[in-house]
C-alpha cells in the first residue's frame, strides 16, 4: 500500500486526478490518501499529489502511535535515512519536530545512521485529522508550474488557465505517454504545453488566427512538436476516433470573443464533435455543461465545481463515451 499527499483544498478532485498514477485511490483523512500501487514516473507529472510513500502502516494521529508503528515493523532497507513530519493542514495538533526526533530515534535503535542532508532513504509521517499514514518516500512531484506562468509566455491574454490547473486537466482525461490530446478551443496553449511536458501528443485548434500563432509560439518556447491549427470546434478537420482525449476550456460568455456561434451552439457543436473524434473528455466552463454533454451523447462520469475566485467558479465535467 502507498501514501498519498494530496494538494490543494478538493481532495476529491485531486485524488481523481492522482487516479491516473495510482490504483484503487481512496482518501482517508484531509490532504490524505491511500493507493494499492503507484506509477512513481507518472506521479511525478501530478499537479494537485505532492508525494508518494510506500506505507509501514496507519494509525493513531500520535508521536506515540507513529513510533510504536516504526519499532513494529519489518525494515527492509539499509542506509542513512532522515524523518519528515507533517501537521496536513494544522487538523492533528501534533508537534511536528518531536515526531521527528521520536521516529529518528526509533530507526537508529534499529540500527540505521542519520543522514539529514543527502538520506539514502525518507521516512514520512504525515498526520491529518485522527490518522497517521508512515511510510518511505518513493516520489515526488515535480513543482515547476512558477517557471511558465501565463504573463511569462511569448504570447499572452487575459483569462489564461494557470498551468497547475492546466496539468490537472490533462492528467483527469487520462492520456498518457504517446497518447493524442486535442484541445479545440487551445487559446493561448496551456493545455498544449501541459500535455506535451507529460509526454502526449497534443492537437490544438482555435478559431481566431491569432490565438493559432500565440499557440505556436508558446508551444515552441516549450514543446516544439505541438500541432495547432485554425478551424471550427464544432466541424473539426480530423476523422472519427483521430485522438485519445479531449479537454477544453469554455469560453466564459462576456470576456471571451467568439467567432461565429452563440455560446449554447458552439459548446453543443464541441462537445458533439469531441465525441466524436474520442472516448473521453474534461470540458470546463463557468457554468455547468451537463445538459449539453448529455444531449450530445455523453455519459457525465462526474463533476467538480472549482472556485478561482469570488466571481468565477469553474464546472469541471468528466465524461465518458
Amino acid at each position: 500500500m502507498y501514501g498519498l499527499e494530496l494538494a490543494g483544498e478538493d481532495d476529491a478532485f485531486a485524488a481523481r486526478e492522482a487516479a491516473c498514477a495510482a490504483t484503487a485511490v481512496e482518501v482517508v483523512a484531509p490532504g490524505l490518501a491511500t493507493a494499492r500501487g503507484v506509477d512513481a514516473d507518472r506521479l511525478r507529472t501530478l499537479a494537485y499529489t505532492h508525494r508518494a510513500s510506500r506505507l509501514l502502516g496507519r494509525c493513531a494521529a500520535s508521536v506515540d502511535a507513529a513510533r510504536a508503528l516504526v519499532e513494529a515493523s519489518a525494515l527492509d532497507r539499509t542506509g542513512t535515512v532522515a524523518v519528515r513530519a507533517r501537521d496536513v493542514r494544522g487538523t492533528a495538533g501534533v508537534d511536528t519536530r518531536r515526531a521527528e526526533r521520536e521516529l529518528g530515534s526509533a530507526l537508529v535503535d534499529r540500527g540505521f545512521a542519520v543522514d539529514l542532508d543527502a538520506p539514502d532513504h525518507e521516512l514520512r509521517a504525515c498526520f491529518a485529522d485522527d490518522t497517521c499514514l508512515v511510510g518511505w518516500l518513493v516520489a515526488e512531484s515535480v513543482r515547476d508550474y512558477g517557471d511558465r506562468l501565463p504573463t511569462d509566455r511569448p504570447f499572452f491574454q487575459p483569462g489564461s488557465m494557470a498551468p497547475l490547473d492546466a496539468r490537472a486537466l490533462v492528467n483527469l482525461v487520462g492520456v498518457d505517454p504517446g497518447d493524442t490530446l486535442l484541445d479545440p478551443m487551445c487559446g493561448t496553449g496551456g493545455t498544449l504545453i501541459e500535455a506535451g511536458l507529460i509526454g502526449a501528443r497534443p492537437v490544438g485548434v482555435d478559431a481566431q488566427r491569432k490565438m493559432v500563432r500565440g499557440a505556436r509560439e508558446n508551444c515552441r518556447a516549450y514543446r516544439g512538436d505541438a500541432q495547432v491549427l485554425r478551424g471550427d470546434a464544432t466541424r473539426l478537420p480530423l476523422v472519427d476516433d483521430a485522438v485519445d482525449g479531449v479537454v477544453f476550456d469554455a469560453p466564459y460568455g462576456r470576456q471571451s470573443k467568439i467567432e461565429r456561434h452563440s455560446l449554447a451552439d458552439l459548446v453543443a457543436g464541441a462537445l458533439s464533435e469531441a465525441r466524436r473524434v474520442a472516448p473521453c473528455a474534461v470540458v470546463v466552463g463557468d457554468r455547468s455543461w451537463r445538459e449539453a454533454a448529455v444531449e450530445s451523447g455523453w455519459t457525465v462520469e462526474t463533476t467538480f465545481e472549482r472556485r478561482v475566485h469570488r466571481s468565477l467558479t469553474r464546472h469541471v465535467h468528466l465524461l465518458s463515451r
